[in-house]
């Protein structure tokens, strides 16, 4: 197996060891006989569409003394329900698979009689025993999370391994792990960075006439995160759009935003639906956002499973939209995208939606045009949609529903936004400021013991969300359509954008419980992680006993026999060949190049997911002139919008979505399909034991999964990255489904 990563980088300009280049690109032969070794699980498919060994891949170098010798490290991801397992802080974790070759005989080298895999971080701390190994037998032989490690195999006494501090006896092999090839930006960037840089400022200071009407917006900067610095000739960049801010004459004659209201509907209800500009009172300041009915976020949609209501909608915005209803398996004409289902619906105009609900849920509507500036200004809401099965998600006290969101604030108020076309199409728009519900200061309260369920719904432009209750002990139960098989112990929930996850949590003690977001961000330009601790929001929770005891319901790890019944018709299937491939990548077009050779030292190794905005000005200035977002499918050699995929209602079709680490700026991908489910089937090579109905799944960077799709709804529906900005760089599809001849044209 030869790994190849061709980074398109110059190696002038790298402060990057021999070591570290060839740890992108080499092949494991070594010793006398020559030995080929293989990430069995990781990069052995039949496809060229194989998870990234560069980032899943350790090879096993011996010392001198043992040049023979041999080894590999698969990193391996740890099934769960989520597509990565990081620890509450956001530490990734993975199972270590290590195969070795021609080791010596133990007792040639003293007094033992076997071998032994440690791990360690970079500066030998902390230091740990995983497991033992035998030479030319792959083991799994323990988990690690530390951002940055060592592995060594080494000679030991099995009698008293367990008692080891250190390694007893001689390393024999060792390896680093792919993140250790990061490396601060070396003396030649510093230089350019400090140098002047032709073109910097684009149209940042032009303002003209356009729609939607903005007042004279100008780039002002970012916000940079604190402790993180960029370059000087950095912090010159603006991006080649016109800046745009939503403004009105008198924004105190705005009508005041509403919080959001709980808004039960019935079958054959008419619902009213206005998107209306508002002023949005915020951290002892009044911003010009936009709210459903007034209200932010929008009005939670209470609805029975099978019902039917039709939405009657007006756009009183200066924007164009249409309002898309995520997850909802409904008729095609209803779905709300622009020059695919209907036209955009311009300022003062009307549109006439009818909803269908056949599957029970959280679900959110949010426009699907320009949706990196509507959507971020508070256009967003949930539907709950109740199934008719007693007990459905279990027992609990009470419910909460919590939409996340972000917003990117600066010291004179909203960061603007790009007027013709957006900004931010590396990461997407990260925000500094967090929103639970609409409010910075969301606040809940509990009795001790109490069990709530939370629905929780990602609306944030890009951020991907490591959550947890403190130290309250939280189990999964659902996510975006309906339950998984399993309910399932989790110390954090990952939460991407567009996705929903159901969980259930118990405040065991009085005081305050945050609901936090921990992660692991990185200093792109120091090479280095540091945690990031942001509270969300505030439960407390009082003295006094909750009443019934629903502790031993809690503790009880329910299976769902209706998902199961559900499932079983699928079950037969979900080893069948894959019939659809894509790829996830993107081109780079006019970059400066500052920003472009930082990003070549960047792509020696690319986290699975970036957690946070730690590279704001890079991100900020990247607009559809720099880079595209692309889907590619190998097979048929198209891209985006000029695939051309087509099934017929009934299908169960797989799919192999592979998300490129050989590019100039890997990302992960939460990709969306319309009006459809689908199961997460695998990924790397592990087979996920826990099935839930998605619409939505994160693709980490690197990883290849694979899908089995129900396709169930005929029409034209279009499959998508739902980070805002990826969707504007033009990450976007359409499938088209046919209807049975003779049968109904509605969907499931």
């Amino acid at each position: 197996m030869a790994i190849k990563a061709n980074i398109r980088v110059l190696p002038a300009l790298l402060a990057v060891s021999a070591a570290a280049l060839a740890a992108v690109g080499w092949t494991v032969r070594v010793g006398a006989p020559a030995v080929e070794l293989r990430c069995e699980g990781a990069a052995e498919r039949a496809t060229d569409l194989a998870s990234s060994p560069d980032l899943f891949c350790m090879e096993l170098t011996p010392p001198p003394r043992f040049a023979g010798a041999a080894g590999i490290v698969e990193l391996r991801r740890i099934a769960g329900p989520f597509t990565l397992t990081p620890t509450p802080d956001g530490r990734l974790r993975y199972q270590l698979v290590v195969r070795a070759e021609n080791l010596p005989p133990a007792d040639s080298l003293g007094a033992y009689d076997g071998y032994g895999v440690w791990v360690a971080g970079p500066n030998m701390y902390p230091l740990r025993r995983l497991g033992p190994i035998r030479a030319g037998r792959p083991g799994m032989v323990g988990e690690v999370d530390l951002n940055r490690f060592l592995v060594f195999v080494a000679a030991e006494d099995s009698g008293g391994a367990n008692t080891l501090e250190a390694p007893g006896g001689p390393i024999v092999l060792r390896a680093q792990s792919p993140s250790m090839r990061l490396a601060p930006a070396d003396f030649l960037e510093f230089a350019l960075g400090a140098a002047p840089v032709a073109g910097v400022g684009g149209h940042a200071d032009d303002h003209g006439e356009g729609e939607p009407a903005g007042d004279s917006a100008r780039w002002t900067g970012v916000p940079m995160p604190e402790g993180v610095a960029m370059l000087p000739a950095m912090m010159r960049l603006r991006p080649d759009e016109r800046p745009w801010l939503p403004t009105v004459k008198d924004p105190a004659a705005l009508p005041p935003s509403r919080p959001r209201g709980r808004l039960r509907v019935a079958d054959g209800d008419t619902l009213r639906l206005t998107a209306l500009t508002v002023r949005h009172r915020m951290f002892g300041r009044d911003f010009v956002m936009y709210g459903f009915n007034g209200q932010i976020p929008g009005p939670l949609l209470d609805v029975d499973r099978d019902s039917e209501i039709t939405v009657e909608f007006t756009n009183h915005v200066p924007w164009p939209t249409a309002v898309h209803w995520h997850g909802l398996r409904l008729d095609n004409a209803s779905d709300g995208v622009p020059f695919v289902t209907q036209d955009p619906i311009p300022p003062g105009g009307r549109f006439t939606y009818t909803l269908r609900f056949p599957d029970a849920g959280i679900y959110w509507y949010h426009p699907h045009h320009r949706e990196d500036v509507t959507q971020d200004l508070g256009l967003y809401g949930n539907m709950l949609v109740a199934s008719p099965e007693t007990g459905y998600y279990g027992p609990v006290h009470r419910e909460e529903v919590l939409m996340l969101d972000d917003l990117l604030v600066g010291e004179s108020g909203l960061v603007p936004y790009g007027r013709e076309g957006a900004t931010h199409l590396l990461n997407g728009r990260f925000g500094n400021e967090f929103l639970v519900n609409g409010r910075p200061d969301h606040r809940l309260s509990a009795e001790r013991g109490e069990v709530v369920r939370f629905f929780l719904t990602n609306a944030s432009n890009t951020r991907t969300f490591n959550l947890s209750f403190g130290a309250a002990p939280m189990k999964i139960v659902g996510s975006d359509v309906g339950n998984f098989e399993r309910e399932e112990w989790v110390e954090s929930v990952v939460l991407a954008p567009a996705e929903r996850y159901v969980v259930h949590v118990r405040f065991d003690e009085a005081g305050r419980v945050p609901l936090l977001n921990r992660v692991q961000a990185l200093d792109h330009l120091n090479a280095r992680f540091f945690t990031e601790e942001d509270t969300l929001a505030i439960v407390d929770v009082r003295d006094a006993p909750v009443s019934p005891d629903l502790s031993a319901e809690f503790e009880t790890l329910r299976a769902s026999d209706l998902v199961a019944r559900d499932l079983d018709p699928y079950r037969e299937l979900l080893d069948r060949p894959v019939d659809r491939r894509l790829v996830l990548d993107m081109r780079a077009r006019e970059l400066p190049l500052l920003v472009e050779r930082l990003m070549q030292i960047d792509s020696v190794w690319f986290a699975p997911v970036e957690w946070s905005g730690t590279m704001p000005m890079m991100n900020w200035t990247s607009t559809a002139r720099s880079l595209e977002w692309v889907l590619r499918d190998p097979d048929a050699g198209r891209e985006n919008l000029d695939i051309d995929w087509r099934f017929d209602v009934g299908d169960v079709v797989k799919i192999r979505l592979h998300n490129e680490r050989n590019t100039l700026h890997a990302m992960q991908h939460p990709i969306h399909l319309h009006g459809q489910r689908f199961l997460v089937v695998e990924q790397d090579g592990v087979r996920n034991d826990n099935l839930v109905w998605k619409d939505t799944a994160l693709i980490p960077v690197g990883s290849t999964i694979d899908l089995l799709l129900d396709v169930s709804n005929p029409g034209a529906w279009m499959l998508h990255c739902h980070i805002a900005e990826h969707l504007e760089a033009g990450m976007k599809m359409l499938f088209h489904v046919e209807a049975p001849a003779g049968g109904p044209a509605g969907g499931p």
